[in-house]
């Protein structure tokens, strides 16, 4: 590396601070992965029609 222009070095810097900072994104996103968890908000939805899975009327068009 030390071979290289100035220039092209602080390119290579610029690139292994890109790869760092992608691989820490992906650390901090598999971590959050890990901490939410389904059913830890049950009674969430306070309220549910009682026709909610009832065919909508406007997609009659496309059966």
């Amino acid at each position: 590396m030390q071979q290289l222009p100035p220039v092209i070095q602080q390119e290579v810097v610029n690139f292994i601070d890109f790869l760092t900072m992608k691989w820490r994104n992906q650390d901090i996103a598999k971590s959050d992965a890990n901490l939410r968890k389904a059913g830890t908000m049950p009674n969430l939805i306070a309220y549910m029609a009682d026709d909610f899975d009832a065919p909508l009327e406007d997609f009659n068009n496309y059966q």
